[in-house]
């Protein structure tokens, strides 16, 4: 049996988030990708203060967008987060950006975070917590 952790977040389009087309600014998707982020953590117990909370750090360290079709000032968008499990010391997250008036896909992607100690070094093995986390989760 596969577990599938996911978790669905709207965001309303706001004027500073687009350019002078009235498109959003490629540079939004990410701030969408991180509230999918918060989300996911406040739901599963793997937040940013959470990892922060076991003595790491979990930087982005890769980051990628597939553009579908334009976003606007004004409409409402779902964002859609789920995690993609690995064996490896990693955080990996694929994304699908949505209408949500029509639901016709806007965006996908994907971002894959690592593990840093509090002296900022590169964690190689998955730290404990996460195992924990993982098993908790039905990962493991």
């Amino acid at each position: 049996m596969s577990i599938t952790l996911k978790v669905s977040k709207e965001v309303d389009v706001r004027f500073n988030e687009v350019d002078s087309m009235n498109i959003v600014w490629h540079g939004s998707y990410a701030l969408y990708f991180e509230d999918a982020r918060e989300a996911f953590g406040a739901e599963y117990g793997l937040g940013y203060l959470d990892i922060f909370g076991h003595g790491y750090y979990a930087p982005l360290v890769e980051l990628k967008f597939n553009y579908k079709r334009p976003l606007v000032y004004g409409c409402r968008a779902r964002v859609e987060i789920t995690f993609r499990d690995t064996d490896a010391a990693k955080i990996i997250f694929d994304y699908e950006i949505r209408d949500a008036s029509d639901g016709a896909l806007v965006a996908t992607g994907h971002s894959v975070q690592v593990f840093l100690d509090k002296q900022y070094q590169l964690v190689w093995g998955n730290p404990a917590f996460y195992e924990e986390w993982k098993r908790k989760m039905g990962l493991l």
